[in-house]
């Protein structure tokens, strides 16, 4: 592809601008704030959320959404999940293609339940939608750090045209044909995220974090399956790869809002001095809403809701997680099997 835009300068839409200014002629850089795009088109750097990170030569930086998309082979939206469907209508009309559009934004529309891709489907017809998503931190990839990450499509030749856009010899990018699992992963890996932080904030050690880890997979695996993705998804890298990096990192802006609740201070003091996105925090209260749907049991997203938003005890949240009736690790298997034990 010749020519890209990327819609989103935050720290990841910058990462990936460099990336894919490996493989492609032109990339554009959309910034929504006019003094952002002109810092960092004076500086070549985005001081705000990726510095030391160089943009290319060929990285254009444009607050003109509609300069930016115009005649574009592809586009990859960079923006918070909650803004996907404004920024899709907002594009519709400038079109003057039928370009790929790849979606980064890992999330679950709160008054829909709708994936990002879902979103898309519905907003931009006439284009391919696709789905990046593994673990994959913005200041990494972007000082070309070795990484690998995912891409799903319902065509194979647009995930393949994708793999082909991001590969480069830092970066390797798997296709995935199963975007139910892929975007499920990456959505609710962070609700998992803002517990693990919750235990590094209490003082917990490895133990706690391990089985957080173990048992939330374990939730969204349970999750997925009934929405319709495949098992091995979530053995992969948009599944326990995301879910690891993203509980264990101190990138993670999500693990870094546990913490801050775990050491007792309240989601409403926390939330004004972030400067980017945790997304946890409305995908938690969209994967509660899920479970209770397809009737199944979440139990730590049910008491990371209770933390963040009815301002629990985070003790007692570990305490009424621990004090659960006893079960099988592996629920849904094992029950399958006694019936005939």
């Amino acid at each position: 592809m010749e020519s890209v835009a990327v819609i989103g300068a935050g720290s990841w839409g910058t990462a990936l601008s460099v990336v894919l200014a490996e493989n492609c002629r032109q990339v554009t850089l959309w910034a929504r704030r006019e003094e952002l795009c002109r810092e960092v088109r004076e500086r070549r750097e985005n001081t705000y959320y990726l510095p030391g990170v160089q943009l290319p030569k060929n990285v254009a930086v444009t607050s003109d959404l509609a300069e930016a998309v115009s005649g574009r082979d592809a586009l990859v939206l960079v923006v918070p999940s909650h803004t996907v469907r404004t920024i899709a209508r907002v594009i519709a009309p400038q079109l003057t293609n039928r370009p790929i559009v790849v979606n980064c934004a890992k999330g679950i529309e709160e008054e829909t339940y709708c994936r990002m891709s879902e979103i898309l489907a519905q907003e931009l017809p006439q284009c391919e939608p696709a789905v990046l998503s593994g673990p994959n931190h913005a200041e990494e990839v972007g000082r070309r750090v070795p990484s690998a990450t995912v891409v799903s499509a319902k065509k194979r030749v647009v995930a393949e045209a994708v793999q082909d856009l991001f590969m480069t010899h830092r970066l390797r990018v798997y296709t995935n044909p199963d975007m139910v699992g892929v975007e499920l992963g990456g959505a609710l890996k962070n609700v998992i995220a803002l517990a693990a932080g919750i235990s590094d904030g209490l003082g917990y050690g490895d133990n706690t974090k391990a089985a957080i880890v173990t048992r939330g997979l374990s939730e969204i695996g349970r999750l997925g399956l009934r929405m319709g993705a495949e098992a091995l998804t979530f053995a992969g890298l948009a599944g326990i790869g995301d879910l690891m990096v993203t509980c264990m990192s101190a990138h993670s802006r999500n693990r870094k809002l546990g913490l801050e609740l775990g050491r007792g201070r309240k989601l409403s003091a926390i939330l004004p001095g972030m400067r980017m996105v945790a997304e946890g925090v409305r995908t938690t209260r969209a994967a509660l809403q899920l479970g209770r749907k397809y009737g199944v049991d979440l139990p730590i997203t049910e008491q990371v809701h209770e933390v963040l938003f009815k301002e629990k005890n985070p003790h007692r949240a570990v305490v009424d997680l621990l004090k659960r009736e006893k079960t099988h690790e592996m629920e849904e298997v094992v029950a399958s099997r006694l019936k005939n034990w």
